[in-house]
Parts: structure tokens; sequence; C-alpha cells
């Protein structure tokens, strides 16, 4: 095993002391999130890296929760030389003097610093079972979200050109936008269409993403506010009721879950937009 190579444990995002029932818990969680039926609709690239993924889950779960394949596999990582401690300790005599103590602090200042803090956790310690790795998790979520915007975005390119009558253009505010192609003699009066994504899509989403999309334009223009997750539908329905009682600006948003390509679709929203959903929907 490679110095670069994750352990089987690190895998399952698991101390080595985790028991069996933990194994099965955190390996059904983990290889939910790669399944085939959750990166259908992302491209052959991100679907390829989750089939690795699930790989790397399922032979961790294959070894560690086989009690003599665990037991052989544990032999081997003890087996292993450690890595060299980065930062030895220094000799007594040569160690620098200790900080001045600190003045005390006042019992109702530290609830005001600590507000909104996440608990430490001494360096080098390992979360215990069940507790999350939030660092890892965090990255994790970012490294996520990446892959679903690129597909997303990919994947709405895809079917605005399957739909024909728009040209891209580029639009400050919004990673896609299309114009619609000008028709000879007359006024094509297809919308502007404009998809922004977001980890979430919730109320001051849809604020903020209406407040940018009146800004660029007189004419009528759909927004796709895609996400990886969405706030419950009531407010998001309540969000973009108050936009269109205080807002002139011929705006459509409609909130879209990059995960399934579930929207919220207005009764009034232009056909081109209905259609454009059924082909995100439907994957042509």
């Amino acid at each position: 095993m490679t110095v670069a190579q994750k352990t089987h444990y690190e895998n399952l995002e698991l101390p080595p002391t985790a028991s069996a029932e933990e194994i099965k818990k955190s390996f059904r969680a983990l290889i939910a999130r790669y399944h085939p039926d959750k990166v259908q609709h992302l491209g052959k690239e991100f679907q390829d890296m989750a089939a690795d993924r699930a790989a790397e889950l399922t032979e961790a779960y294959r070894i560690l929760s086989d009690a003599g394949r665990r037991a052989d596999y544990d032999r081997m990582l003890s087996a292993a030389p450690p890595a060299p401690h980065p930062h030895p300790h220094p000799h007594p005599e040569t160690a620098a003097p200790p900080p001045p103590p600190q003045p005390a602090e006042h019992p109702s200042e530290s609830p005001k610093r600590d507000a909104g803090r996440e608990p430490s956790r001494p360096p080098g310690e390992t979360p215990g079972p069940g507790e999350p790795d939030n660092r890892t998790f965090k990255e994790e979520r970012q490294v996520r979200d990446e892959y679903m915007r690129k597909a997303t975005l990919s994947r709405f390119r895809t079917a605005v050109s399957a739909l024909g009558g728009y040209d891209e253009t580029q639009l400050r505010g919004f990673e896609i936008a299309f114009v619609p192609k000008s028709k000879f003699l007359s006024k094509n009066k297809n919308p502007r269409l404009l998809g922004r994504f977001l980890s979430r899509v919730d109320g001051s989403a849809v604020a903020e993403t209406w407040s940018e999309a009146g800004k660029w334009t007189s004419d009528d223009v759909c927004v796709l506010l895609l996400g990886s997750s969405l706030a419950p539908a009531r407010e998001l329905a309540t969000a973009i009721a108050e936009q269109r009682k205080k807002s002139r600006s011929k705006v459509t948003l409609i909130p879209v879950d990059a995960r399934d390509w579930a929207a919220h679709i207005p009764t009034d929203a232009p056909d081109v937009a209905k259609s454009l959903l059924a082909r995100l929907k439907g994957g042509t």
C-alpha cells in the first residue's frame, strides 16, 4: 500500500476501532451517494468517478466486514513502518519557555466569542464512532457540488442547443446565458434563458438572482435557478411571490433540483421553458 493511498478505514471514514455495526452503517450511507440512480444525469466523466469511488467503498466493506480478512488487514497495517513524526519533541532544556498567562476571560464573553464556532478537537485526534469529520465532509461536499455544477451546466447547454433558436452569450452573475436568434423582419418573442447554479436554492437566493436578472435586460427573461439542494416549496413560492409584487422586471424564475431535475414551474411559465425542462428531465 503506497503512502498516498487511503486505508479501507479512511475510505469508510471510520477509525480502526470501529465496530462491525458501524462499518455496515457507514458503508450503506456512503455507497448510497454514488448509486447509479444518483449520478445518471451527470456526464460520463463524473459517472466514471462515482463508479471508482463505489468500487473503493465496496472493496473496503468486503475486507472489513469479514472478521478473518479484517484481522489480516489489521496485521498488515501494523507491520507497515510508521511515518516519521514531522515535529520531534524538543529537549526540556532547549524547549521554548511557556507563553505568559492570559488574563482571565469574563464568563459572559466566552459564549459570544464561540458562537457559531465548531467545537475544537485536539490535533491528530480521530473522530469517535458516529461523529462526523467536519473537514472531510465539507471537502467532499465542495467537490460534489463542483462536479454537479459542471455536469448540470453542460446538460443545460446541450438541451438548449437541441431546442434550437438560441445563441449563447455571456452575462455577469450567471454561468450560462442564451438569447433568442433574430428573425428576418420580425422579433423573436421567446425569452432570454439564464442559468445559475448554487449549492442551495432558498428564499435569499431567489431574491438575489431576481435582482441580478432584472439589471441586464428589459426583455422577457427566464431564469433556471439550479441547486444541489432546495429549500421547502413554501419558502420558494413565498420568495417568488414577493419579488413579483415589488419588481417590474419581466422575470420568470424557476427553482430546479439539479439532482433529479424536479422543478417548481409557475403556471405562466413560457412554453420554451417547459420544453427545456422536459428535455433536461428526460435526458434528451
